[in-house]
């Protein structure tokens, strides 16, 4: 069976192909559009086909769209009731309705006819419970801004069968409210969450108390949320005001009640379902502080996060859930590079057509051990590119973690504020070494962890200000050039980590192709670019 998943409703547009139960490709639009999150001007900032990564991922499998047996949308507008209260509701809606006429006319020879609409939240779900790397049930937890109606779902897979057991309906939402934060501090809504967790860690919760009162679990595995006149906390900030000690106290009370609430949804859920297992998807699964609470303190023994588990990732999940449903078993997921990737070739073609020098050294790994134990930045293109908003050692800027003033320069390199942090990269067999709390191995950078006491002098540049680090691991088998770059680094200056961040400069999308690491080395102050077997120096 060959499915074709498509998310193009609220943000992260993207495309996902799944051929007889495997994951074949999957890809976001931003990669191919340059618009990071699909973002247009309001209000058809969401509405956006993900053209391009549906027609490479059809390119990719050697399919035409005619080969399709059904494409999966990840939203059913059959489920949303006429509204007038909310802006622009009613058209997204009936662009959703029309998505089968749309894809026809953007990927010709697609019968209409064979477009599935699945629920944005049974999406989610199948994109993590379906593709989890084990056997047997598992419980899974959804929780997003908004789905058609509903902004949360607990449930359980038995035998690929998804049971629900829970739905949040709006206005309550976690997502929604954390979004509302996000603007409020000055930053974008639906796409700066994340820099709100790490401005979190800056202060203590002083507001708690009150949040308890607004964001409350109702004991039947909801929760109610109601309005915060977030102004009379701190002052509504614009995106150059100054940052203040009452802003980020604001976000540290928000953080701590979304982590109990979700504490208590997860322990909810394993009382109704005894499993030993909780999948996690959703824009609020990327809160990764949040992930290593629920690890840490909740009843489930294992937890895992799908590396795309915003929007993007119900793309996926949209296609597993058809297939699950057809009957056809699904494969696991077999990593998150499941987008683009080139020949040293074509990388050489590339370079040759740019007029550029460039160097093949021996191997590119050690040539890059060397660069980084030298303190030089390194901008890192292998392989296919990651699936979901985390460099994963594929598109990656790339340093070395034992000098502190490299956070300041990596956050210059990039246009970032300075208050967020940088992760690390570790060879997975010595994580424990140097970290605790969070899930070992840990492939994703989904969650934090604490590092030991007699690390953090060593390693300062990825130390959080709170004393955790954003971790992933490397296993030599999955990665094993990457391996030998930390392997090389280790030998040379006794230390298994390098620091690992995006390879893109705010505002942009993460680098996809050739011409944009070539674009980006040449406009950002890094030292060597490694692409492929060769390496350009500055």
């Amino acid at each position: 069976m060959r499915v074709l998943g498509i998310n193009a409703v609220f943000h992260d547009p993207a495309a996902a192909l799944v051929v007889d139960g495997r994951i074949v490709a999957a890809a976001e639009e931003e990669r191919f559009s340059r618009r990071k999150h699909g973002k247009r001007p309001v209000p058809f900032s969401a509405w956006e086909l993900p053209e391009q990564a549906a027609r490479w991922c059809l390119a990719h499998a050697g399919l035409t769209p005619a080969d399709l047996d059904a494409v999966a949308y990840s939203y059913d507008p059959s489920m949303v009731p006429p509204t007038s209260d909310v802006p622009w509701e009613d058209l997204r809606t009936e662009y959703a309705r029309r998505a089968p006429q749309f894809l026809s006319t953007a990927l010709p020879g697609l019968d209409p006819a064979i477009v599935r609409f699945v629920p944005h939240h049974v999406a989610h779900a199948g994109s993590t419970g379906l593709a989890a790397p084990f056997d047997g049930d598992c419980a899974v937890l959804v929780s997003d801004g908004r789905g058609e109606c509903g902004s949360h779902l607990a449930g359980s897979y038995r035998g690929h069968r998804l049971e629900t057991l829970a739905a949040q309906q709006l206005p309550h939402s976690l997502g929604l409210l954390y979004e509302d934060l996000t603007e409020h501090l000055g930053f974008l809504r639906s796409s700066d969450e994340y820099k709100v967790m790490a401005l979190a860690s800056y202060a203590s919760p002083v507001h708690l108390d009150l949040m308890r009162e607004h964001i409350r679990p109702t004991g039947d595995g909801g929760f109610s949320v109601t309005p915060v006149d977030w102004a009379t906390l701190a002052k509504r900030r614009g995106p150059d005001d100054e940052m203040t000690r009452e802003h980020a106290e604001l976000a540290a009370s928000v953080q701590v009640r979304v982590e109990e609430v979700l504490l208590d949804l997860v322990r909810w859920l394993h009382e109704r379902t005894g499993q030993r297992r909780l999948t996690m998807a959703g824009g609020v699964a990327l809160n990764c502080v949040a992930n290593t609470r629920i690890f840490a303190e909740g009843p489930f023994d294992e937890v895992w996060v799908q590396p795309a588990a915003g929007d993007a990732g119900t793309a996926l999940g949209a296609a597993l859930h058809v297939v699950a449903t057809a009957g056809e078993p699904a494969a696991a997921m077999p990593g998150a590079d499941l987008g683009r990737g080139w020949t040293d070739d074509e990388i050489e073609e590339y370079l040759r057509r740019a007029k550029i020098s460039y160097e093949e050294p021996a191997d590119v790994a050690v040539a890059v051990a060397e660069a980084l134990a030298d303190n030089k930045v390194v901008a890192w293109f292998q392989g296919r590119s990651e699936y979901g908003p985390r460099a994963l050692g594929r598109r990656s800027l790339l340093a070395n973690p034992c000098y502190a003033d490299n956070l300041a320069r990596l956050n210059d390199v990039k246009g970032r504020e300075q208050f967020r942090p940088i992760a690390p990269m570790v060879l997975a067999e010595r994580a424990h070494e140097l970290f605790t709390r969070g899930p070992i191995p840990s492939p994703y950078m989904l969650f934090v962890h604490d590092v030991r006491p007699e690390w953090r002098d060593r390693i300062p540049a990825v130390v959080h200000v709170d004393g955790t680090a954003r971790v992933q691991t490397v296993d030599p088998a999955q990665e094993p050039l990457m391996a030998r770059v930390l392997t090389g680094f280790a030998e040379r200056t006794g230390v298994p980590v390098v620091v690992n961040t995006s390879l893109n400069t705010a505002g942009r999308p993460m680098v996809d192709d050739p011409r944009d690491a070539l674009e980006c080395f040449g406009s950002a102050p890094v030292d060597l670019l490694a692409i492929g077997r060769f390496v350009v120096r500055r």
